[in-house]
């Protein structure tokens, strides 16, 4: 490269033209979409020619390709642009915390019971927080996290991943759903050894609720050759097999209430120490938005006191 290349810097209005006509391979279309004059397009991704001392684009009447070096360089100009979308987004955080977008990653078996409390809390305390909800399974969120496409995590721990920081939040037991006419129903002393043969019915594949029962069945002596039916997505239809006399199954306190209010059913609870799981946030360990992210568990801590759990002490 030479000393003249060497010594300029691409511009982000630079980068922002050539990647958008990367993308839309039309002048016209890709200022559009950037808000921006043809005219001006066009000399923005003349000048990061020049800058970059190579050609990007392979200009024609009818249409416009991006040339062997604009291939190679497309993907890495995006890669600096997100970055500075993040920067961006890091000091505005800084600047004024609970404001902007909060991407908020929830498991299945928490959302429906749990978002109602935290949406009033942001609504009533922190207003101009922009919190869009994303329902997914563990994985799916943990892989959201790492990458950056999710901000904060609210699912069962612990989780063992490094660079991932665990804010708990709750600890709370995992009660026995039967069918009305079940000899183990209404029961307040349930030995964990009452599982080892009962038909039990689990979530699919992927729901860490399913390992989480699962584990507790080992611990009660359940044997892995022990048949198990797993036959349902959700909750909902797990606890209508349970109505429908096909076996019975576990949920999380916190689920109870308003799973089992249908006529049919019946719950039992384990003699202490109950089996139980514990719920916390989950956030990328040294997030600039640590401190926000803090007093975010405690205040949530606080606004989950009217639950059938035990708070924890936010100390891990």
């Amino acid at each position: 490269m030479s000393q003249t290349h060497r010594a300029k810097q691409p511009s982000i209005v630079q980068l922002r033209a050539f990647t958008a006509v990367a993308e839309h391979l039309h002048f016209r279309d890709a200022a559009a979409a950037i808000g921006m004059s043809q005219p001006a397009l066009s000399g923005a991704v003349s000048a990061l020619e020049e800058v970059l001392g190579v050609q990007l684009l392979e200009r024609t009447t009818r249409k416009v390709l991006l040339s062997p070096a604009g291939e190679r360089l497309a993907g890495r100009a995006r890669t600096v642009l997100d970055a500075v979308g993040a920067l961006m987004e890091e000091a505005e955080a800084v600047r004024a915390p609970f404001t902007g977008v909060l991407r908020l990653g929830v498991i299945p078996t928490v959302a429906p019971y749990l978002l109602p409390i935290v949406l009033r809390l942001v609504h009533g305390d922190y207003p101009d927080l922009d919190i869009q909800v994303h329902e997914e399974q563990t994985a799916s969120l943990l892989d959201g996290l790492t990458t950056g496409r999710l901000d904060l995590l609210l699912l069962a721990v612990p989780l063992g991943v490094p660079g991932v920081t665990e804010l708990p939040l709750f600890d709370e037991d995992f009660v026995l759903v039967t069918p009305g006419d079940h000899w183990l129903g209404g029961r307040a002393d349930l030995p964990r050894e009452a599982l080892r043969e009962l038909p039990l019915l689990l979530l699919d594949e992927g729901h860490c609720l399913r390992d989480q029962a699962l584990d507790i069945c080992r611990e009660a002596g359940r044997g892995d050759d022990t048949p198990v039916t797993t036959t349902a997505a959700g909750l909902p239809t797990l606890v209508q097999l349970v109505a429908g006399g096909l076996g019975v199954t576990l949920l999380p306190r916190t689920a109870v209430e308003v799973e089992t209010g249908r006529a049919g059913l019946q719950t039992g609870y384990f003699a202490e120490p109950a089996p139980s799981r514990r719920i916390a946030l989950a956030m990328r360990a040294g997030a600039a938005r640590q401190g926000e992210f803090e007093e975010f568990a405690g205040a949530l801590r606080r606004a989950l006191t009217t639950l059938p759990v035990r708070i924890a002490d936010g100390q891990g």
